[in-house]
């Protein structure tokens, strides 16, 4: 099922809703751990106990998906893939070769950061008996209260910079993957072309080309719409229901009506 999309400011994020669904792993796993890295860097602002114990958390969540599979080499290759692609624009008439240029450097710069961390740059996490500790516990409900890690309850009750200067180190550590994934999830979104469709009866079908190699789906509507969308398929192709929600006592339902919205296949 779709999700709502990340990365909008919050001035955008009332014009519209937009609504995602990746069409193959390697995107639902960035996909999942741009939001995690959103929500981490959100939760670390907070100055509070509360503040840090979720960016701890979240931390956490990012390290078990950074520590499934390759996922440095998932991003360096893609990071190949959308350098390629952006190179064959260079000698097109009509680019603004110097935003081009701009967009190049920044991935050539994060692909170098991304070798840089060589495949061992979890290690210092995955070292932590501290952070191990709290991993442990967190697997059981409330388990990370102050009788079950008094270590942990005292360096809460540190002064917020000290907290914030030890987490700093840990999040440095996942940085430039998650920020080489935001890179690489703005220009898959920037690269789909918005249209204007509508969905009779609440009902959208749409088939794909073979060689179209489509590997994002995003649905907007605009954003005090009472409806949201369903969106299911696969590189092949898709259906998007708009479903009425009314509240939480009441199953939503897919709409009656003609609902327009803008389709992007990126």
């Amino acid at each position: 099922m779709a999700k709502p999309a990340g990365n909008l400011n919050p001035e955008t994020a009332l014009e519209r809703a937009d609504y995602e669904l990746p069409l193959n792993e390697r995107m639902r796993t960035f996909l999942r751990l741009d939001f995690l890295h959103q929500q981490m860097l959100h939760n670390n602002e907070d100055t509070a106990a509360w503040g840090t114990r979720a960016t701890i958390a979240t931390l956490l969540d990012i390290l078990a998906i950074l520590s499934r599979g390759d996922i440095r080499s998932e991003v360096h290759k893609e990071i190949d893939i959308q350098i390629n692609r952006l190179q064959r624009f260079t000698s097109q008439p009509g680019v603004d070769t110097s935003r081009l240029d701009s967009v190049l450097k920044n991935l050539i710069d994060s692909r170098a950061q991304i070798g840089a961390i060589g495949t061992q740059f979890l290690q210092s996490l995955k070292d932590s008996e501290f952070l191990n500790a709290i991993k442990h516990r967190s697997t059981i409900p409330g388990g990370t209260c102050e009788f079950d890690l008094p270590e942990y309850s005292h360096w809460l009750r540190q002064p917020y910079e000290r907290r914030e200067q030890d987490m700093r180190g840990w999040m440095d550590a996942t940085r430039p993957v998650c920020d080489a994934v935001a890179e690489i999830l703005w220009l898959i979104r920037e690269s789909g072309q918005s249209e204007n469709k509508t969905a009779i009866n609440g009902m959208f079908q749409h088939s794909m080309q073979k060689d179209a190699h489509c590997r994002l789906i995003r649905v907007s509507l605009p954003g005090n719409s009472s409806l949201f969308p369903e969106i299911s398929g696969s590189q092949h192709r898709f259906t998007i229901r708009f479903l009425e929600w009314s509240s939480f006592d009441s199953r939503a339902v897919q709409t009656g009506h003609d609902v327009k919205f803008q389709l992007s296949i990126c």
